[in-house]
């Protein structure tokens, strides 16, 4: 028996029998869910993590993303199927390592990287022969054999020899409580037949329906289509709002007759821009790597325009709302910003539109405070830091009265809609939310 053999058909069985032990660096929005589905799926997982505060929470059973309840955090936790460590030398007891770490955008929109490839260095300190490692971050197409293959190989192991080397896309949505990672089919390929057939056998044992394709690029291109899909369609709907709002057609007004078609159409919403980590970011991987092949990404550039233009486009609806209706500029308006996260009913800013909102409308002058029933100060973030420890304002009668506008950025459901759209002196709502709750008012702006 060969030793490609030999490393592979081991952990193939220990992969089939439970025996191979996980481990997924980068407990966030992604690690954290996946990390606890392995664990329920029968393996012994051990979580990392450079933040000592979230391994200090997952010891207490004291759950800090909403996918992971605490009960259930405590229930893996306390059976010794599921533990988590700052201590990157321990990758070396685990058989199958997944990467969820992020992958943003640098100032001038090409990927940045740096984590994926710190963490591979990491891992390649630790390497040894029977390892598998997978990549579940969102990125361009060929990352897994470009950028993570020469550093993992660089110890002398080689791929698909010593070691096998896999990519299977994250596919989260947080605050969705129809899915659950075991839930969501998930995407698989190996950098070999060998290192398929792995894939396959442990994804299956995690979750409910495995979808393999044929090569390692094919699958990175999958998470980058399903985004990219969005981000179009919404850049659509975001351009058919400012067009119609010209010819004094309400887009949601639209949207809603149009999707009772039962073919041949998907309702998109338009919004204040976008948010999370995903659509806001994952296309311009594509559009990044395009460049190389000589292939421009028209469509996927301007629906980056038409979004990215969305926050000022909303201020201006506030500056003009607050002169025409009120006789004040917005340099000298006090504007309650309604939802800093990126979605209704979950805790999570990341590439938030309403961050954006409040830089422009505090570069106006306007004095702006938030309401967010989650977020209850501005974490530190890399592009508006300056924002660091804002904290949100209650929301009372006497509160909304004391401002001069009311922009609705994020839609949660725990808002008293009705006791606003009374006593706002002026609602620009981003989300048609005022609508689907049936309150009406005069100062209700659509923007």
């Amino acid at each position: 028996m060969s030793a490609t053999q030999g490393h592979g058909e081991n952990l193939l069985s220990a992969i089939h029998d439970k025996r191979a032990k996980a481990g997924v660096i980068g407990l966030g929005y992604v690690g954290l869910p996946l990390a606890i589905s392995m664990a329920r799926g029968g393996f012994s997982v051990l979580g990392f993590d450079i933040d000592p505060d979230k391994i200090t929470r997952i010891d207490a059973h004291r759950s800090y993303i909403d996918a992971v309840p605490d009960a259930v955090l405590a229930e893996e936790h306390a059976a010794g199927r599921f533990a988590a460590t700052t201590d990157f030398d321990r990758l070396a007891e685990c058989d199958v390592i997944a990467i969820c770490v992020p992958t943003p955008l640098t100032r001038y929109r090409d990927p940045d990287l740096s984590y994926v490839e710190n963490t591979c260095r990491d891992i390649a300190r630790r390497l040894r022969p029977g390892q598998l490692i997978v990549l579940e971050s969102t990125t361009y197409p060929g990352t897994t054999e470009e950028v993570m293959k020469p550093i993992l190989e660089a110890g002398g192991l080689a791929s698909g020899v010593d070691f096998f080397l896999g990519y299977s896309p994250e596919r989260e949505d947080p605050g969705n409580r129809d899915f659950q990672t075991s839930t969501i089919p998930k995407v698989v390929a190996g950098d070999g037949e060998l290192a398929a057939e792995m894939m396959k056998a442990f994804y299956g044992a995690v979750v409910a329906t495995v979808v393999p394709v044929s090569t390692l690029r094919t699958a990175e291109a999958v998470k980058l289509t399903e985004n990219i899909f969005r981000a179009v369609n919404i850049a659509l709907v975001n351009e058919l709002k400012i067009v119609y709002e010209a010819m004094g057609i309400d887009v949601w007004d639209v949207i809603d007759a149009a999707k009772t078609k039962p073919f041949g159409y998907m309702p998109f919403y338009p919004g204040p821009g976008l948010g999370g980590h995903c659509i806001p970011i994952d296309p311009f991987y594509l559009t990044w790597k395009s460049r190389e092949v000589e292939q421009p990404t028209r469509f996927i550039e301007l629906a980056g325009e038409i979004n990215t233009a969305m926050p000022r486009h909303v201020v201006e609806r506030l500056a003009e709302a607050l002169d025409r209706r009120l006789g004040r500029a917005l340099s000298r308006s006090r504007v309650l910003i309604l939802g800093l996260a990126y979605k209704k009913n979950v805790p999570d800013i990341r590439e938030s539109p309403s961050l954006k909102l409040m830089e422009l409308m505090i570069e106006r002058g306007a004095d702006v405070c938030y309401h967010d029933p989650f977020i209850e100060e501005v974490p530190r973030t890399r592009e508006y830091s300056h924002l660091k420890g804002r904290r949100s304002v209650d929301l009372t009668a006497a509160s909304v009265a004391g401002f001069d506008a009311v922009v609705v950025a994020t839609d949660h459901d725990a808002v008293d809609y009705a006791m606003i759209g009374h006593t706002a002196s002026l609602i620009v709502d981003t989300r048609n939310v005022f609508a689907r709750k049936g309150v009406a008012a005069s100062t209700i702006v659509k923007a």
